[in-house]
């Protein structure tokens, strides 16, 4: 299959997102079983094209001077991919396969010198959060939704349960060359992103993922299950735990002692966590499925650290899932808001007295974040911020260098802000408050 092809495949993969509303891992999919010949190389080239288009689509559609699913693939190679309109020209008159040749239009917008662009094109935003991007980063804010159109590394949690880091590293590089540890976190391993156009690295099929060595986990979402601090020994509650890759982080930390609860609203999201349980080798987490009223209400006041990994947008994980900035709407904003006030107001009845309240999104919309631990602390006099870098560096497991990166995203309340700009990770929100002695 040459690259016509595959660029006539990649448009009409971003028009079943775009226009049919599917979900974009479902359009590739099922574009790859109606196109077996395609190859998986083939498939890999267009799915890395396909998440570019979509990364980019507010430049490119002010470039082109379309929103069309062409516009924003011929876009993507252009901006993304550093093709010339010469180039792109070439690529779809060699093949029969490839859509029609370029127009007069789209080649006077491919060679037009670079403009400048309104704040929501820089930042490959919809236009309704420029002024959330705005009170989040002020002048980076262009730079922060930048980095948030890139594409996104594979990163490794070493699980502390089976093995240590180094000799985790050892097994990852025998299959895996590239991987190195990571300079924020001590059991963390890193994958630097591959080209686009290449398969990304199949870290859930090496032997170390199935020997339970290592789990897929963002380095940020490591950060933030350290936000729990020294929990060897305590009783631990991963309130909305869903498929429980905080849960692993969690059971890791405490080193098999004390107790994890792991409870998620929606029952079926627990489906994957006892097979992750089990390859990790946990022993201490109790799973509580059924209405949060009957599983839950021994725990009440009892917990050392309850840990909310709370709904939410899920705009900090938009390098990996690119489509989903698109698909948000405020009304869709305004739900998780509400559900988040309505998550913080219950899992805070489970932290016992001197006891530590984790709240985390993986967001970086001021309105789910600090609006949202503002409103909670203005209502729970009982509660009181503190560092969460503190919590943190109770467990030895931040570099010197990850103590000098993510301290430098503390803002109000001492919470803390990660992006991919400023840490290399998933935007990740974390903020941590005591409940009081007398609570």
């Amino acid at each position: 299959m040459r690259d016509g092809g595959r660029i006539a495949g990649a448009i009409e993969i971003v028009d079943a997102v775009l226009n049919r509303h599917q979900p974009v891992k479902d359009a590739l999919r099922d574009w790859g079983k109606a196109h077996r010949f395609a190859g998986s190389g083939g498939r890999a080239w267009m799915s890395g094209l396909v998440m570019d288009a979509l990364r980019h689509r507010a430049s490119s559609r002010v470039q082109m001077g379309q929103d069309t699913p062409r516009g924003l693939v011929l876009g993507a190679l252009h901006r993304g991919w550093g093709l010339s309109a010469e180039a792109i020209a070439e690529r779809l008159a060699d093949d029969p396969h490839a859509p029609s040749a370029l127009s007069e239009a789209e080649l006077a917008a491919l060679d037009a010198p670079s403009a400048d662009l309104p704040l929501a094109a820089q930042a490959e935003i919809p236009d309704w959060l420029e002024p959330s991007f705005v009170r989040a980063f002020g002048g980076d804010a262009a730079a922060e939704g930048l980095a948030m159109a890139t594409r996104a590394p594979v990163d490794l949690r070493v699980n502390t349960l089976k093995t240590d880091p180094e000799k985790a590293q050892a097994a990852v590089v025998a299959k895996l060359k590239d991987a190195a540890l990571s300079e924020l976190v001590a059991n963390a391993i890193r994958i630097p992103g591959t080209d686009p156009r290449a398969k990304a690295p199949p870290a859930d099929a090496i032997p170390a993922y199935g020997k339970g060595w290592v789990e897929v986990q963002d380095i940020g979402s490591q950060i933030a299950a350290l936000a729990a601090g020294m929990i060897e020994g305590g009783q631990i509650l991963d309130y909305c735990a869903g498929a429980g890759g905080k849960t692993l982080a969690l059971a890791a930390l405490s080193a098999n002692s004390g107790q994890v609860h792991a409870w998620d609203y929606d029952w079926r999201r627990l489906r994957a966590i006892w097979p992750r349980l089990q390859r990790a080798g946990v022993r201490n987490v109790q799973v509580h499925d059924g209405k949060e009223d009957e599983a839950l209400t021994a725990l009440a006041d009892k917990m050392d650290v309850v840990f909310i990994d709370a709904p939410c947008t899920g705009s900090g994980t938009w390098r990996r899932r690119p489509d989903s900035k698109w698909r948000l709407k405020p009304e869709a904003l305004q739900r998780r808001i509400a559900e988040q006030t309505e998550v913080l107001e219950r899992a805070s009845r489970y932290v016992r007295p001197g006891g530590r309240l984790v709240y985390v999104t993986c967001s970086i919309l001021p309105e789910e974040n600090e609006d949202r631990a503002a409103a909670f602390l203005e209502s729970a006099p009982d509660f009181r911020a503190e560092p969460a870098l503190g919590a943190m560096m109770e467990t030895g497991l931040l570099t010197g260098e990850g103590e000098v990166q993510v301290g430098a995203c503390a803002g109000r309340f001492d919470a803390l802000q990660l992006t991919p700009a400023r840490t290399g990770t998933d935007g990740f929100y974390i903020c941590v408050m005591r409940r009081g002695e007398g609570g």
